[in-house]
């Protein structure tokens, strides 16, 4: 007990310390538990229903052979049944159709009418595949997304001006399976993971890279070795952060594929107070999270963190002042520690 003892300084610094830390622990832990899971894509579990899907009874029409490895028809010429293997790239699963953005689509909305008879006919796989702009354009339902400036930088790419027209959206997008996750994904790693999948679906796999260039397939590992702690990055940064440039900062994502010679390799256009992940895989993130529970959240509770990223000026300063009374309460008890000896 103090018998009217004055509370020295240290101790008064110290208490504020302590408040301090236990007011920033309840903030982030309830940030965490009370995050907002609305708008979240479909859960990763492999769905098993689907008839609760819109045009989903249309679309079984061509799933009963589309959707299985393999399927099967009456050969009217020889009264015979016949039994075939599906081609891979023909191949749609359901789950990843379900979870897709254009999951309420009925398949005829892109594809011809005419693959409503089977067997289909040969001819049919001659047509050319609608690209993004021939839904997407000219529509107002989707201007928010600015797919004008999107096929504009696509087509200044690496990928646009080597392989010409035999690069399109399809080659990164399947429209079957795609599904944005970076704006309603709450955890990034998840939403890298996905996109660097797409990435490494040609420059992963050797043989379909071979399918677009005579070039031999580059070694990632040993191209990124320069990158320190390099399997922390891979998990925590999309390839296209360092590989790509936007021209117009309305895009979503940017989709000027860079020569490598271009690519981020200075360690402080990530890692400093203007760091480009912010204005990318950060981006959406952080203003919700500042939308929701204002800045002490976004600057305190955020999980978006990237060192030297995340620095904020009132907590600079708020540090220095706290850090400052610390040493002048240190200096103060000394002071009268001596005078009383």
């Amino acid at each position: 007990m103090l018998n009217n003892e004055k509370i020295r300084p240290a101790w008064i610094v110290f208490v504020m310390l302590i408040v301090s830390a236990i007011i920033f622990s309840i903030a982030y832990y309830t940030n965490i538990n009370s995050a907002n899971h609305e708008g979240q894509p479909i859960p990763k579990t492999r769905l098993t229903s689907f008839s609760e899907f819109k045009n989903s009874a249309e679309n079984e029409n061509c799933l009963k052979c589309h959707g299985q490895s393999k399927y099967s028809y009456d050969n009217k010429e020889t009264n015979k049944k016949v039994i075939k293997r599906m081609y891979s790239e023909l191949l749609i699963d359901r789950s990843l159709f379900y979870r897709s953005n254009h999951r309420k689509f009925k398949c005829i909305d892109c594809h011809s009418e005419d693959y409503l008879t089977f067997p289909h006919e040969g001819n049919l796989r001659m047509q050319a595949k609608p690209n993004c702009l021939d839904c997407h354009g000219g529509d107002e339902q989707y201007a928010k997304y600015h797919f004008e400036n999107i096929e504009k930088e696509f087509q200044e790419s690496v990928h646009s001006e080597k392989h010409s027209d035999d690069f399109t959206c399809w080659m990164c997008h399947n429209a079957h399976t795609y599904e944005i996750t970076a704006r309603p994904n709450e955890n990034i790693k998840q939403t890298v993971a996905y996109d660097n999948a797409i990435c490494l679906s040609c420059h992963g796999d050797i043989l379909k890279y071979q399918l677009l260039t005579d070039k031999a397939n580059p070694n990632l590992i040993n191209k990124h070795e320069w990158l320190p702690n390099q399997a922390l990055h891979f998990q925590s940064v999309r390839c296209i952060e360092c590989h790509t440039k936007k021209i117009n900062d309305s895009t979503l994502v940017a989709h000027k594929i860079l020569p490598k010679k271009d690519a981020v390799r200075k360690c402080n256009e990530c890692h400093s107070t203007n760091s480009v992940l912010l204005t990318t895989l950060y981006k959406y993130k952080a203003r919700e999270v500042r939308t929701a529970g204002g800045l002490f959240k976004a600057v305190i509770s955020n999980d978006t963190l990237a060192i030297g990223a995340n620095r904020n000026y009132y907590l600079n300063r708020i540090s220095l002042i706290l850090f400052g009374f610390m040493i002048f309460g240190i200096f103060i008890h000394a002071f009268f520690r001596i005078l009383k000896k």
